[in-house]
């Protein structure tokens, strides 16, 4: 059951580094999007950097519904040892 809690967590771990990791690389590639970031701070998208720069730029309200959405795709699936989902499965279709 350890090893069974850890593969779990080693393959959430992955696949989080494996988005920031595309996070990080794509606006680099494909350029940022138009617009704003926050229309009522004036911050475009364009003015905000990559990596932990981006930190002191993006707005709290921002970091907050970034959170909420992880906490969101977190709980919404039962991820209870024995269901597809524990073993990596979330039913996603490519």
């Amino acid at each position: 059951e350890d090893f069974q809690r850890r593969r779990q967590t080693e393959l959430k771990h992955g696949r989080v580094s494996m988005l920031a990791t595309m996070g990080y690389i794509t606006p680099e590639i494909t350029g940022k999007l138009p617009g704003y970031l926050s229309p009522s701070m004036g911050i475009k998208f364009a003015d905000v950097p990559n990596g932990l720069a981006a930190i002191s730029k993006v707005p709290s309200a921002g970091w907050a519904q970034i959170l909420a959405y992880g906490a969101f795709c977190e709980l919404s699936q039962d991820q209870s040892p024995g269901t597809a989902a524990s073993q990596g499965d979330f039913g996603f279709k490519v």
